[in-house]
């Protein structure tokens, strides 16, 4: 069993990946050819956004963000500790410091009510991550963020696809940031990633950053990186957004029938030590599960029961920002995010994608009832 399969997604789409690569190959314009635009296009219009941005990865996007707000030393801007080492890396690679914020116990994003406790004369931005594939409290936090005149970027990197509140991902904020590395929901055949916004000026800005500051050939008013979408993976982008809402319809459906398996699978146990939270979905959005996350007590046990029957997994994240040794400086040590902290001991993500068959669905949560309970 796959803990993804992108093998069955190619053959679906395979001819229509095929020929829109043909048709690069042919032309040649490898760097911001036409279908670049033709998917900035695309995406814009599936999201709900006046302004897409193709860029090299959802790493750079982050980047270029900030670099857009002129983010950089002496600044602040507001994240979660549970993510992945992007959202806190390229806010420190901008020059500014990451100031963590714990998160909700429900959804593993950043906890809007603690948020504006954090904010200071030096707080710049406010970056929530969209975590596992559903939104972060957005109307929160933009009220926070406009009572206090900064920007909301959502690093929306595992949840494009997602709703909140009737509107997708990537357009509930100032800029919304989102990857299309290949495991994403929405996934190139290497790197990329997009960003959107409803402000002129800003995606000006940010055109001119993924192109080294440019703001017409050879002359450059700021500066800017090499984060450019290469025009072989708009291609591919392309041809998989011809499938991407049935898949995303999939994904939801998907996750919503493993939560009711394992939730009937555990339905008769009492002892916390075996039990397996399942996610939560806040009522107003729906989720992408990127990842399908669960909780245990005992994860390591879990880790190498499923292992020895065949099933993989994988932890996303074992270590939260705030306990990685690059931001040690910070000096916020154990306990400084117990939630935060708690999770990292106790999620553990099981096989999904769109193609998953109930039967399979059911070996793996069989496989996770005889772990935990000793079958």
């Amino acid at each position: 069993m796959d803990f993804i399969d992108l093998k069955t997604q190619y053959r679906r789409v395979q001819d229509s990946v095929n020929a829109r690569i043909r048709t690069v190959l042919e032309h040649g314009q490898y760097i911001l050819g036409a279908e670049t635009v033709e998917l900035e296009k695309v995406l814009a219009e599936y999201v709900g956004a006046k302004h897409c941005i193709g860029a090299s990865s959802g790493t750079d996007t982050l980047l270029i963000a900030l670099m857009a707000y002129g983010i950089g030393p002496g600044d602040e801007v507001i994240t979660s500790p549970f993510t992945f080492i992007a959202t806190g890396e390229m806010i420190a690679l901008a020059g500014a410091k990451p100031v963590f914020v714990d998160i909700d116990a429900r959804t593993y994003n950043i906890d809007a009510k603690l948020i504006e406790t954090a904010i200071t004369s030096r707080t710049k931005a406010i970056m929530p991550v969209s975590l596992y594939g559903q939104c972060a409290d957005m109307d929160a936090i933009n009220a926070i963020a406009r009572k206090h005149r900064i920007p909301v970027i959502e690093d929306a990197a595992q949840s494009f696809g997602a709703m909140y509140k009737g509107k997708r991902s990537c357009a509930v904020s100032d800029v919304g940031s989102t990857s299309f590395f290949p495991s994403k929901p929405l996934g190139a055949y290497g790197d990329g990633g997009a960003l959107f916004t409803d402000d002129d000026n800003l995606a000006k800005l940010m055109r001119e950053i993924r192109v080294h500051g440019q703001d017409r050939r050879y002359h450059h008013p700021r500066l800017g990186i090499n984060g450019r979408l290469d025009t072989l993976q708009a291609a591919v982008l392309l041809a998989k957004m011809e499938i991407f809402p049935e898949e995303v319809e999939a994904r939801s459906k998907l996750g919503d029938r493993y939560s009711a398996m394992i939730e009937e699978a555990f339905a008769k146990e009492s002892d916390p030590a075996r039990k397996v939270v399942t996610p939560y979905v806040a009522p107003d959005c729906t989720s992408v599960y990127a990842q399908y996350t669960i909780e245990v007590a005992d994860r390591a046990k879990v880790e190498q029961g499923m292992k020895a029957r065949g099933i993989p997994t994988a932890v996303h994240y074992p270590v939260p920002l705030h306990l990685q040794p690059v931001f040690a400086s910070l000096g916020q040590g154990a306990g400084s995010f117990p939630i935060s902290e708690a999770a990292g001991n106790r999620v553990i993500s099981l096989p999904m994608h769109p193609y998953l068959t109930e039967a399979q669905q059911a070996e793996v949560v069989q496989a996770l009832k005889d772990v935990v309970l000793g079958g």
